[in-house]
């Protein structure tokens, strides 16, 4: 077993745990570790061999420590329950004592078990078919995000993000507009791009495919520093990084350059792009947005602003 192997996978289920929209608190190494375990995804193991096991906090504290390394004392099983595997039955990835649902609570025999549907979808992992994988999954349930966020949101924005399929995002004049970028903008200037983010007012992602993202050289942790859009534009293999401007954040110089350093490992060209409602906010703004880069403005979907250079809505150089 190299090391090498052991980091790969905790990185991919770290990527995986952000795409499924798990909470951030439960983005770390602790719940990583723990969804290998559920999978039985020992150092080198392929996803599509994923597995899926009875097996309790203690057994998954064994199994960590044989396979990953990792020696948590055995003081963390409270934090392993209620930190982490306590969200992945939330979530729907776990089921809870699914031999015997009636078990009493906190019965030392206790145990978890990857659900079938996580399950079929995370043996697509590191495949062409994950990504449309993770939209069905996605399209068909609530991420725990958007749940523990309900109490604040009770009329969300349904989005289209392929044929079929949608997600919802926090209400709002911004969640419209990023809307309107995905089911507007995406379909004549990007066509046949796919979603990879899409940020929300509410949790700050009504959608993330992190994987993908990674897949093109971009490995985001910190999603506050994130454009509220990004798109593959798959055919000209073009990131297009869109904020949408209801109030403030168009891609100005300082934004520009934000973007191009979180962005510079991208083996797509970046396509810098600024979106609007309508022509009345855009003209607040005339002074301070980006060269090379593209405004769009809702109300006049069909036509798009360039700002300078050699090209029109296509990536520059260094």
């Amino acid at each position: 077993m190299t090391a090498s192997k052991q980091d790969r996978h905790l990185k991919a289920a770290h990527q995986i745990l952000a795409s499924l929209g798990l909470p951030r608190a439960q983005q770390n190494e602790r719940s990583a570790i723990c969804l290998l375990a559920l999978l039985n995804l020992t150092p080198g193991k392929p996803w599509s061999k994923s597995a899926n096991p009875l097996i309790g906090i203690t057994p998954i504290m064994e199994w960590v420590r044989q396979h990953y390394d990792k020696d948590y004392a055995p003081n963390t099983r409270e934090t392993v329950r209620r930190q982490t595997m306590h969200q992945f039955c939330e979530a729907g990835i776990a089921l809870y004592n699914p031999d015997q649902p009636n078990r009493p609570v906190n019965s030392p025999k206790a145990v978890y078990q990857i659900g079938p549907d996580a399950l079929s979808l995370l043996r697509t992992f590191g495949t062409p078919a994950w990504h449309d994988a993770l939209t069905s999954y996605l399209a068909e349930r609530e991420t725990l995000v958007s749940r523990y966020a309900k109490a604040r949101e009770q009329h969300r924005i349904p989005v289209r993000i392929a044929q079929g399929k949608a997600i919802t995002l926090s209400p709002g004049e911004h969640s419209e507009l990023i809307r309107a970028v995905i089911e507007d903008f995406a379909p004549r200037f990007a066509p046949d791009s796919v979603l990879v983010y899409a940020g929300d007012t509410g949790d700050k992602w009504g959608y993330f495919d992190a994987h993908l993202l990674a897949e093109l050289g971009v490995d985001v942790e910190v999603h506050g520093k994130m454009p509220d859009v990004v798109l593959h534009y798959t055919e000209k293999n073009w990131l297009l990084l869109v904020e949408s401007v209801t109030s403030h954040g168009p891609v100005d110089g300082k934004r520009h350059a934000e973007l191009a350093k979180l962005f510079a490992k991208s083996t797509a060209g970046l396509v810098y792009v600024t979106a609007f409602p309508n022509r009345a906010i855009m003209s607040r703004y005339l002074g301070d947005l980006a060269w090379e880069a593209e405004v769009w403005v809702a109300d006049a979907p069909s036509h798009l602003i360039h700002f300078n250079g050699a090209r029109f809505l296509g990536p520059y150089g260094p």
